[in-house]
């Protein structure tokens, strides 16, 4: 496989997915680790993704990268983000994982709603903070700071959503599939989302279409587990069919 092709695999798999693994990348690409890890510091370099230990992550997704970066899907995020509004009330405690989705959702929360928000996402509580109302409370969640995913771990933040009781949860979706659920790369991330779904009384999956029918190492939960699923597709659309079988609100 010629490095062109590789780099536009990779780059395709750090986009939709936010951060990826080097065994990910080997076993996509059939090509060794060595190389996998030459590819990521020759884009690290060109500034295309971030390389990170283990693997690599998004511009998007890398709280300290340029601002006014183009982010992958923009405009099939915010037409999520916009149908997830739809589903908050005034006084809504609500619970928000990281991902590029969400923070598009923080951008565009109405500035007259008062809400009380729980983040475990350094990234998404700057976001809150930059965007959301003056009558809005933002919390964030402390714990083990994953330096991937830039989102607190451990026992400390779990133990800290067993106290909380949220109307919805909005969780970021790394890979969901309707036999294997939502899953995830890392194995403290699904524990946290875990602990996050276990402590909210309505869970909103927010997914682009691309993201569907794809699945990782670590299961966060069953499908069943979701109420809601919202995609930038019209729910009616062939690729949602089994999604609405299998007893999920679509929008």
């Amino acid at each position: 496989m010629k490095k062109t092709e590789r780099h536009k695999i990779i780059l395709n798999e750090v986009h939709l997915h936010n951060r990826v693994l080097l065994s990910d990348l080997k076993n996509i690409m059939n090509v060794s680790i060595d190389t996998v890890r030459r590819d990521l510091i020759e884009l690290d370099k060109s500034k295309q993704l971030k390389k990170v230990h283990g693997g690599a992550i998004s511009n998007g997704f890398n709280i300290q990268s340029d601002q006014n970066r183009e982010i992958y899907e923009y405009e099939n995020k915010t037409i999520i983000a916009k149908k997830a509004i739809s589903c908050l009330n005034h006084g809504n405690v609500v619970l928000i994982t990281g991902g590029s989705t969400n923070l598009e959702l923080a951008k565009l929360l109405p500035k007259k709603m008062n809400l009380t928000v729980f983040t475990p996402s350094l990234p998404m509580a700057i976001e809150l903070l930059n965007n959301s109302s003056t009558f809005n409370d933002i919390h964030l969640i402390g714990g083990k700071l994953s330096k991937g995913s830039q989102l607190a771990t451990g026992g400390s933040s779990i133990n800290t959503l067993s106290d909380i009781s949220a109307d919805i949860c909005f969780l970021g979706t790394g890979y969901v599939d309707i036999d294997k659920g939502i899953s995830e790369i890392d194995w403290e991330i699904a524990q946290m989302k875990k602990a996050m779904i276990n402590s909210s009384k309505k869970v909103i999956s927010l997914s682009i279409s691309k993201k569907l029918n794809t699945a990782n190492r670590y299961k966060v939960c069953n499908i069943q587990q979701v109420n809601t699923l919202i995609t930038e597709l019209d729910p009616s659309n062939e690729d949602l069919k089994n999604y609405k079988k299998a007893g999920l609100e679509l929008l």
